[in-house]
């Protein structure tokens, strides 16, 4: 073997050796990337099944089904906690809000009148990644749906 090909070996070595960890950083960071996205696409679902929950369950349905119309509780107890698959939900919180109360309709005289009431839910997440070097990231959705009829 001759010397100069001995010397490029050396090279070969010494540049995976700087090339490798940042490699494998980049393909982790990309896997705890995408975990992010997952865990804020999760957000979003929860918030978007709450105010559906929210909307068809609302003063209508109270008097129709003569039950309860949703309330704050209802909602995470009927339509976030069972919808949770990842996230742990002592980082979550939310939040449930009416515009012109839980009723499509306000009465007026002898009459109900159509009012466009809505309902907010806003879903809130601490996610730390699970590589440690940032955080902890809050993740937050809001979904506003009208009451339905």
């Amino acid at each position: 073997m001759s010397r100069q090909q001995n010397r490029r070996a050396g090279a070969v070595t010494f540049e995976t050796a700087l090339v490798f960890p940042v490699v494998v950083f980049l393909i982790l960071a990309i896997v705890v990337g995408a975990a992010g996205v997952f865990r804020y696409q999760e957000v979003c679902y929860l918030a978007h099944e709450a105010a559906r929950y929210a909307a068809v369950h609302g003063g209508d349905y109270q008097k129709e089904m003569n039950t309860a119309a949703a309330t704050s509780d209802s909602i995470y107890t009927n339509a976030i906690r069972p919808r949770v698959m990842t996230l742990d939900t002592a980082q979550m919180s939310y939040a449930v809000s009416w515009s012109n109360g839980n009723s499509p309709y306000s009465v007026v005289g002898s009459y109900s009148k159509p009012v466009g009431n809505t309902v907010t839910v806003t879903v809130t997440y601490n996610w730390m990644p699970e590589l440690y070097l940032v955080g902890p990231i809050t993740l937050t959705n809001s979904s506003t749906l009208p009451i339905s009829y």
